[in-house]
């Protein structure tokens, strides 16, 4: 497990699963160990994974300044990891939350963005994020499913600010509510930071207008994909962050919700590796 020391000298750690030309994958969560990405369904057979563990989580150490955990101030982190590598430019892969992580880094560091790949982001660095009325539409695709009739009402009670959240509700993030979902979340508990996830969107993390004009010239291109059934993002608010890019492609990935690698795994790793390896033939997208 290689080791390197960030700008403020706290210890970050990265883990490398795969062979072949490196891609930097950042952890969403927010805030949560790489440990829940695994291979990202078998990506690793094409590309060196770099899973980082962000400051506070998994292998990395605790700051000593929790403000640090902020958004913003991780692109320091991401940075310093290129330079670790001793990459030009890199390849990036952003899940969920860490797609504002990585949406900053490419607004701070364009240059060093090769191609850049977000899966299920949640775009707040543009200013944007999913409604209770998206969560819930989504919600609502997934009602001949076995666990709906019990799962719902726990999910209407979770849109509306219930303080504790219900482990019920876990069979809508997945497209696939079976033994591998199941042992996926369960795991989720010992990965998270909360403390850091609290200052993670903290104020001053984002500046929308300055990263959308920012990212409006990017040279990279960028695929956004998007689980059919996901509520955050739905597909159309995915369409949304595409077109912040000038040289953007939104995929859809049917039957998929919060975590395509999982819910078809052949489907997720085809799409991604045609993008980054423009010989291989991508998959069929359901239109968004």
């Amino acid at each position: 497990m290689p080791i390197f020391a960030a700008s403020d000298g706290t210890e970050l750690a990265y883990h490398l699963k795969g062979e072949g030309d490196p891609l930097v994958v950042l952890p969403g969560g927010p805030m949560q160990a790489s440990r829940y990405l695994g291979d990202l369904g078998g990506l690793a057979a094409h590309r060196q994974l770099v899973l980082l563990d962000l400051r506070g989580t998994g292998d990395s150490a605790v700051p000593a300044d929790p403000a640090t955990y902020r958004c913003d101030r991780l692109v320091d982190d991401v940075e310093a990891l290129r330079v670790q590598l001793g990459l030009e430019r890199m390849d990036v892969l952003a899940h969920s939350a860490g797609g504002s992580l990585a949406m900053l880094y490419a607004a701070r560091y364009p240059a060093r963005v090769r191609r850049l790949v977000l899966v299920a982001a949640n775009p707040w660095a543009l200013g944007t994020t999913a409604s209770s009325e998206d969560r819930l539409a989504a919600a609502l695709l997934r009602k001949d499913e076995p666990w709906f009739a019990e799962a719902f009402p726990a999910f209407e009670a979770w849109l509306s600010g219930a303080p504790d959240y219900d482990p019920a509700i876990a069979p809508f993030f997945y497209g696939r509510w079976d033994q591998a979902a199941e042992e996926h979340h369960a795991r989720g508990d010992e990965e998270f930071n909360d403390e850091a996830a609290d200052v993670y969107g903290s104020e001053g993390a984002y500046d929308p207008p300055a990263t959308r004009a920012a990212l409006a010239r990017l040279p990279a291109p960028v695929l956004v994909l998007a689980g059919e059934l996901d509520g955050a993002p739905r597909p159309e608010l995915a369409r949304h962050t595409a077109a912040v890019f000038p040289h953007a492609e939104l995929a859809v990935q049917p039957g998929a919700a919060h975590y395509p690698w999982l819910d078809d795994p052949e489907w997720f790793v085809r799409r991604v590796a045609a993008f980054l390896d423009e010989s291989v033939a991508p998959a069929p997208s359901t239109a968004a």
